[in-house]
């Protein structure tokens, strides 16, 4: 009987064993190409219910965190037209998660797989 409880214990153990958690770890672009720039381009909007944004050919080359704020609304001359802007900017993350790029949207927490997109975790220093 003492032999089966040892035995017991032990497959109990083996069975608490759970798969490695894969973690997120800060990344950025790599050899950025103009599908990778589309791609990414393609899941802000889509975060952001299709508004239509700009982004720089070196976004997310260099930093792993992006940050949109709104365009100002000019009137003919130049000049803003509802004056200060009180809407937060949009912050986007670039993770590499296992082999995956993900785009995470802060705001809502979605994330958006980068299939065209080679990213590197950040190297810190």
């Amino acid at each position: 009987m003492r032999r089966f409880l040892i035995a017991c214990s032990f497959a109990s153990v083996g069975a608490c064993k759970t798969a490695p958690v894969r973690q997120d770890a800060p990344a950025v672009i790599v050899d950025p190409s103009v599908r990778s720039r589309e791609e990414l381009t393609g899941a802000v909007r889509a975060a952001l219910n299709g508004v239509t944004v700009t982004l720089a050919d070196d976004a997310l080359t260099r930093e792993s965190t992006l940050v949109l704020e709104r365009a100002k609304h000019r009137d003919a001359s130049g000049l803003p037209v509802q004056g200060r802007e009180m809407g937060a900017p949009e912050r986007f993350h670039l993770v590499k998660s296992g082999p995956d790029c993900v785009l995470i949207h802060e705001g809502s927490g979605r994330r958006f797989s980068l299939h065209e997109t080679a990213c590197a975790p950040l190297e810190r220093g």
